[in-house]
């Protein structure tokens, strides 16, 4: 039997020539064969090619791309007929897939960026933000979630002893910790000063009188004080009388309370006015009163369109800021025994001390610097005490020392000495900046330099420097608008804020309106079983319902402006806060009262001393920094700060808005959320505090 021939040429090498008509018809189809083999390879592969491109990036690592097979003929790769050939079409069809994607992605975002227009980058940028806003809820919202069931109980009422608590004030704990000459005074917020539960307003609590009866009376439950305290008060600015054990009156109608008006009268003739009257003519519009008794000075000048705010040292009892600001007076707790004032330089066209109990000539008159730093140019500093009394001096040879160097030093702040009658003495800050180098050199305090004359210090060590020398502010007050007209900046005033006058009259714009909106919704028929908005057919609420305001994000003053021009009998304490732009400046030049805070400390401040807080974009704000406390932190700080049966109006952004008031119902509000317009992404909340009771023992 015969070996058969190989299929091929070039195996064996061996030719069979018994049959060469065989061998050469056999060597003829191998030919023929082996041509329509490589034609159709080589279609395979182009085709292929352009199937596959992924291949031509990505060649196979195998040793050989094309097998030999039993029959002696290269394998087809691509073949389906095995499962590894069909493995690697898979997989060369899912590589082909990602190239796709990856152009398309690289290609659209190419034509989205270069679609960009000016107007859509701010719509991008508003959508990022409100994206940006809904992540951080998310996150707040499953910390809270993590934490358990716990934490959406109700907060619990605080013991009957912080009922007058103001955290970061404690004077036992900072003298433990050895703060003294003064700084005891002074606050200090650690970590542990955040109060987490919510005050009970003390036994035999009343709602206060309105305006104005009560700058008049006010009920003795509603403060801490004692009888004593009440019958020793005999001092200029600090005299009341008790009504039926109940009340206490501030009347100046009072036998006891006729020295006011004449102290007032005989400020504005040691300036050269005929009466009090004439202050708003000779450029006085905001006081700052140091020390301001029970605010009696305050409350007789507030009729005279002058706006006083009342700072003094915390006082757990009988405190002259807790009193001040129930009788609906601006007040607040501060001290500058080692600390600026939280206030801008050249805040106030005038300061007042009617024995305030400083020592003015302690420290190297650094007390002094301080009243200069913050005092416009042009500006009064009053100052009535014993030790200004020039009888006392034949006396006292110690008084006359001290005197003599209030008196020099005040000189060398170039202050001129205008008028002293009995026990008052005052002065006029000088209006020109080329007063200091005039001076004798090492006589007075240096000017600062431009790193240490910060605009607008926050609790800032006193310096032992001349201030505001470097503002562009530095305008004397007889230059400005009096009031009202102020109150309305010019373009080029405004420029000094880096503002335009687009900015402000939108703004002035938006609180108007929301004064309006305001008004119309703070009555409880919104919390009644079927609410509805007040209608034309509804009483409006009183214009004097409200009387101490706080704005918690107050811009560029205009909600204080717009209830002022509504007519409305209030008074605005503008907070701005620390983690936002800084237009305190603008606000007190426009003639209003305020101060820098940051939210995440408490508010210099006793509770129960506001009848409405308004925040307006704070949200927004503290959720766009690193904060250092939480939604619910701040909730219960404004619960403190608010008397029983006032209202929060809270106006953010619509997710901001729903977390809040999923707080409310832990705080014990009252809430309502309010769509301001049906295209905005902005709502209301409106809440109001409930009054509880508290048990007598």
């Amino acid at each position: 039997m015969s070996r058969p021939l190989p299929l091929h040429r070039g195996v064996s090498g061996m030719r069979n020539l018994s049959n060469s008509n065989d061998f050469w018809d056999s060597e003829v189809k191998d030919k023929t064969e082996k041509e329509d083999l490589d034609r159709n390879r080589a279609s395979d592969q182009s085709y292929l090619s352009l199937r596959f491109p992924f291949r031509l990036l990505c060649p196979d690592n195998s040793p050989s791309k094309y097998g030999i097979t039993e029959n002696g003929f290269a394998s087809d790769p691509f073949s389906v007929g095995s499962p590894r050939s069909r493995h690697k079409l898979t997989v060369l069809f899912l590589k082909l897939s990602l190239v796709v994607i990856v152009i398309l992605a690289l290609t659209g975002s190419f034509w989205w960026t270069l679609s960009i227009s000016t107007l859509s980058r701010g719509h991008i940028f508003h959508g990022y933000r409100r994206l940006q806003e809904q992540l951080v809820l998310d996150l707040w919202d499953i910390g809270e979630l993590s934490l358990g069931a716990s934490r959406m109980k109700e907060i619990d009422f605080c013991p009957e002893e912080s009922e007058n608590h103001i955290p970061c004030f404690n004077i036992s704990e900072n003298l433990a910790l050895g703060y003294s000459d003064g700084g005891e005074y002074d606050r200090q917020c650690g970590q542990g000063s955040r109060q987490s539960c919510l005050v009970l307003p003390p036994v035999n609590y009343k709602i206060p009188l309105r305006w104005p009866t009560g700058r008049d009376v006010i009920w003795v439950a509603n403060v801490k004080i004692t009888g004593q305290e009440v019958f020793t008060s005999g001092s200029l600015t600090k005299r009341m009388m008790m009504l039926e054990e109940e009340q206490i009156s501030f009347r100046s109608a009072s036998l006891m309370f006729d020295g006011v008006e004449d102290y007032s009268h005989q400020i504005a003739e040691m300036i050269g006015l005929r009466n009090e009257s004439n202050f708003i003519q000779a450029g006085v519009r905001t006081i700052l009163d140091i020390g301001c008794g029970y605010g009696s000075f305050g409350a007789h000048l507030f009729s005279k369109q002058l706006l006083t705010m009342c700072i003094a040292n915390y006082e757990s009892s009988g405190s002259q800021v807790q009193l001040t600001l129930e009788r609906g007076l601006p007040a607040m707790i501060g001290s500058f025994n080692s600390k600026q004032l939280p206030y801008p330089s050249l805040s106030f066209d005038m300061l007042h001390c009617a024995r305030c109990g400083i020592d003015w000539d302690e420290k190297d008159g650094i007390f002094l610097i301080e009243v200069d730093r913050v005092l416009k140019p042009g500006g009064y500093f009053v100052w009535t005490s014993p030790l200004t009394n020039v009888q006392s001096f034949l006396r006292n040879k110690e008084k006359q020392k001290r005197w003599n160097f209030v008196r020099d030093f005040a000189e060398n702040l170039c202050w001129e000495l205008m008028s002293q009658q009995e026990e008052t003495v005052l002065w006029k800050k000088t209006s020109k900046k080329n007063c200091y180098n005039s001076r004798k050199p090492g006589s007075g305090p240096p000017i600062c330099s431009k790193g240490q004359d910060v605009e607008s210090p926050y609790y800032r060590p006193l310096q032992n420097c001349i201030g505001g020398t470097h503002s562009r502010r530095w305008l004397p007050i007889e230059e400005r608008p009096t009031w009202p007209s102020r109150s309305n900046l010019n373009k080029n005033e405004l420029a000094l804020y880096g503002l335009h006058s687009e900015e402000l009259n939108e703004d002035t714009t938006d609180s108007r309106t929301a004064v309006r909106n305001y008004w119309s919704l703070l009555s409880p028929l919104i919390f009644s079983d079927h609410p509805k908005r007040p209608g034309d057919e509804d009483p409006s609420p009183p214009y004097n319902m409200l009387r101490n305001v706080l704005d918690m994000n107050a811009r560029y003053g205009g909600l204080n402006a717009a209830l002022l021009e509504a007519g409305k009998s209030v008074w605005v304490m503008n907070v701005v806060p620390t983690s936002g732009p800084n237009y305190l400046p603008l606000i007190l030049d426009r003639g209003y009262v305020g101060v820098l805070h940051d939210w995440c400390e408490a508010f210099p401040t006793y509770p129960r001393t506001y009848d409405m807080v308004h925040a307006d974009g704070l949200l927004s704000l503290e959720t766009s920094q690193h904060r250092r406390c939480t939604m619910l932190d701040l909730f219960t700080e404004i619960d403190r700060l608010l008397r029983p049966e006032g209202w929060i109006l809270i106006r953010d952004a619509a997710p901001l808005v729903e977390s809040a008031r999923a707080l409310t119902t832990r705080l014990k509000w009252d809430a309502r959320i309010i769509e301001i317009e049906s295209n905005s992404d902005e709502r209301l909340l409106i809440c109001q505090k409930p009054f509880f009771k508290k048990q007598a023992m």
